[in-house]
């Protein structure tokens, strides 16, 4: 089969190429890839920042979100069957979205919402997750708490405008202005030009912040939160927290404190907390999310769509910063655009 294969780590390590097709586990579900998406986390694993705690071994096929048709089924799997449409962001060492075939535990598998393209589909899953981990897991958002959700034009942000709307809070943003209309037809109550406005100076009071930009955007950020509030950053820098979360050894926990100290210092200085967030696949999720998607009070922001073939051209896109809003997915339907 056709896939994107990371040959080395690095920004030119990755390569169309002939692979096998996947061996299907007893717990796994073949899916035919009908689209699949790009996310920064794409960039960030083909450039190896993350090997030494997610030890993929080149070549590896790349690919983090997908939608499609299972074609064959494990002898373990239950509720999914031959000819199922289904979306998924398989686990991590699992990965390979840019694909023609993946195999994926049917733990990290759901149908795909009914309402939804499968292109539509294959820009959900990563960034839904997260937004539902941050938002319902992590900081349990209850209606009326403030939240703030940097570059709410991207993937991300638009999905946790949304369902931090649909969880009953007030919602501020920053985004530029030719992406004000968006963001307000997401749900956003208040937007903040980012290149003409220092949000730091005219939003306080926010009970979550959630950071998407990194350095001093993430360090301003901590300014905004009323006491005991908190700031999730997906960016970094990692905490102890995502060690235990992937498992790793407990001297590698010492070493994400230390990454982290200085934000995590001022932080508690100001009374607030800090976090790093790093999404888990969960099925069970995306079936939650999908009925979100099919009654309306979600939906999906597509900026472009390629042909598969292009994928390397759609990962450029998107590293570039072209993409005005929303997510790029790379489609098999030949009639893409």
């Amino acid at each position: 089969m056709k896939a994107f294969v990371v040959e080395k780590y690095g920004k030119d390590g990755v390569r169309a190429a002939e692979v096998p097709e996947p061996s299907v586990g007893d717990r796994d579900v073949l899916v035919r890839v009908s689209a699949a998406s790009i996310n920064p986390l794409d960039k960030m694993v083909r450039n190896g920042e993350f090997k030494q705690l997610l030890k993929y071994k080149p070549p590896f096929v790349l690919g983090h979100d997908v939608a499609g048709v299972v074609t064959r089924v494990g002898s373990a799997v239950r509720g999914f069957e031959v000819g199922d449409e289904v979306y998924a962001r398989p686990r991590d060492l699992r990965i390979g979205g840019f694909a023609e075939y993946i195999a994926i535990d049917m733990d990290d598998v759901a149908p795909k919402p009914v309402s939804l393209t499968p292109q539509e589909a294959a820009a959900v899953p990563l960034v839904a997750l997260a937004a539902w981990q941050v938002l319902v897991d992590q900081a349990h958002v209850k209606p009326g708490q403030k939240v703030l959700v940097h570059a709410g034009a991207g993937g991300l942000g638009s999905t946790v405008i949304q369902l931090a709307k649909h969880l009953g809070a007030t919602v501020a943003t920053t985004a530029s202005a030719h992406s004000e209309k968006l963001v307000k037809s997401l749900g956003a109550d208040v937007v903040v030009d980012y290149k003409t406005e220092d949000f730091s100076k005219v939003l306080s009071g926010f009970d979550l912040v959630l950071d998407a930009v990194g350095g001093a955007n993430l360090e301003k950020s901590l300014t905004v939160l009323k006491p005991g509030g908190l700031a999730v950053s997906v960016v970094g820098p990692p905490d102890a927290g995502f060690a235990r979360q992937l498992g790793a050894p407990s001297f590698l926990g010492l070493v994400m404190n230390v990454l982290s100290r200085k934000i995590r210092k001022q932080a508690k200085a100001l009374g607030v907390r800090y976090q790093f967030f790093f999404m888990q696949a969960n099925g069970s999720q995306l079936r939650e999310l999908g009925a979100l998607y099919d009654s309306g009070k979600l939906r999906p922001v597509i900026d472009r769509t390629f042909p598969f073939d292009q994928t390397l051209e759609a990962m450029a896109y998107v590293e570039q910063g072209r993409a005005k809003a929303g997510k790029v997915v790379v489609s098999m339907t030949p009639d893409s655009n």
